[in-house]
């Protein structure tokens, strides 16, 4: 990534919403199990994760309440990965072919999606649910599980995680299924630059998915751009105006280290005081007064400069140069039904096992707190820093792994 990033391009324009753009219990039988980060390989004999000899309870775990670890935070923000596949080859993400897909069997199917998210709300007290992927949208029955979900869970905020290619044929469908609000991946305006990114020339797609969101009444609708130096790292007022005049908030990432060609590099870091400068050239920021709280991203509210009206709402999300570990609230699972407390954690644990070998909902729920209770202080160690000289990249991609 460090050769290919260090060309330039010319500023791009603003491309309008909906344009068309082209060409260019407790039990220790039930088994939490500690594995590395990465996909199981497929085996036709195995039709679903295996559990180790032995696996016992994390000393210490609570044995009732809530997603408790060694740190006092509460875990209340659920993470579920639908799927692992991706129609999309981001380059900070996978690499460009060769990605090995779980089989179809080792995938939770609807109801076991739906059985993990009841457990998590109701013997857990998660609070929000985002559905992530890979893709989702390359799930063909996403509106059946988030129906399911939502019957459930009537008052549960459910939120999708998406590059939107696709939703404009889905958009009011999800929302009728159940689903609550958006985030859409979208790093550029530019038609030349999504196609290196993504390598798919796909962005017309992703605005009309966006049109469609929004006529279907999804909201708020959150932009999620990653910005990589000398590719796009010229884009960030552009993306701020064209999503604020949208009515969209605009979030910026922190370039991670969850790239499937390992070619991360903290040196190719766009940090956030540098976004928050770039921004400030043409607006005016000012922090949000509702708070922070747990969320992963500061948000502030935009002003353009010379008016009092306010224009919009941007985050930035500081995981590598300003880390929110201390205050993380979050939680996930795998498309493979495998809980990882940390995002860059190095070690899982299979939920997925026990309920198809019929562990109760307390059962299911212990091998949970048990997991969580593990959770390291920061980035998949008791260490804080993703630059650190000994800091190790997870196996898993974040494709797979599921934001």
């Amino acid at each position: 990534m460090d050769a290919e990033h260090t060309h330039t391009r010319p500023r791009p324009v603003s491309v309008p919403l909906g344009a068309t753009v082209t060409s260019t219990g407790p039990t220790a039988q039930l088994g939490a199990i500690r594995s590395t980060g990465g996909p199981r390989p497929a085996d036709p004999q195995r039709p679903g994760p295996q559990r180790e000899p032995g696996a016992v309870r994390v000393t210490g775990a609570p044995t009732e309440g809530g997603l408790q670890d060694r740190f006092g935070r509460v875990a209340t923000d659920l993470r579920v990965s639908v799927i692992d596949k991706c129609n999309l080859r981001c380059t900070y993400c996978m690499p460009a072919d060769g990605m090995p897909w779980l089989p179809q069997t080792q995938l939770m199917s609807a109801d076991e999606i739906r059985r993990i998210v009841r457990v998590a709300v109701h013997s857990l007290g998660a609070e929000e649910l985002r559905i992530t992927g890979g893709e989702p949208l390359v799930r063909k029955d996403l509106e059946h599980v988030i129906a399911g979900i939502r019957a459930d869970n009537p008052d549960l905020p459910i939120a999708l995680t998406t590059n939107a290619v696709g939703l404009d044929r889905r958009a009011q469908a999800l929302k009728d299924a159940g689903l609550s609000r958006l985030n859409v991946s979208l790093d550029t305006l530019h038609p030349e630059t999504f196609a290196e990114l993504t390598r798919r020339p796909h962005l017309d797609k992703v605005l009309a998915g966006l049109q469609a969101a929004r006529a279907a009444g999804l909201g708020p609708i959150k932009i999620n751009a990653v910005l990589l130096r000398g590719i796009n790292d010229t884009e960030v007022v552009p993306l701020v105006d064209w999503a604020v005049s949208n009515g969209f908030e605009m979030r910026f990432i922190e370039d991670m280290p969850l790239d499937g060609d390992r070619s991360w590099s903290a040196t190719n870091v766009i940090p956030a005081r540098d976004i928050r400068a770039a921004i400030e050239e043409t607006f005016t920021l000012s922090a949000d007064p509702r708070g922070r709280g747990a969320a992963p991203a500061e948000r502030w509210e935009v002003r353009r400069h010379g008016e009092t009206a306010l224009a919009g709402h941007v985050g930035i999300i500081s995981s590598v140069t300003e880390p929110f570990c201390a205050a993380c609230s979050r939680t996930r699972v795998t498309a493979d039904g495998r809980i990882r407390s940390c995002l860059f954690s190095h070690e899982e644990t299979d939920l997925l096992t026990a309920l198809r070998d019929g562990a109760d909902d307390e059962g299911l729920a212990q091998i949970w707190r048990d997991a969580m209770w593990a959770k390291p202080r920061a980035h998949g160690s008791d260490r804080v820093g993703l630059a650190r000289p000994d800091f190790v990249q997870p196996e898993r991609t974040m494709s797979a792994i599921g934001g």
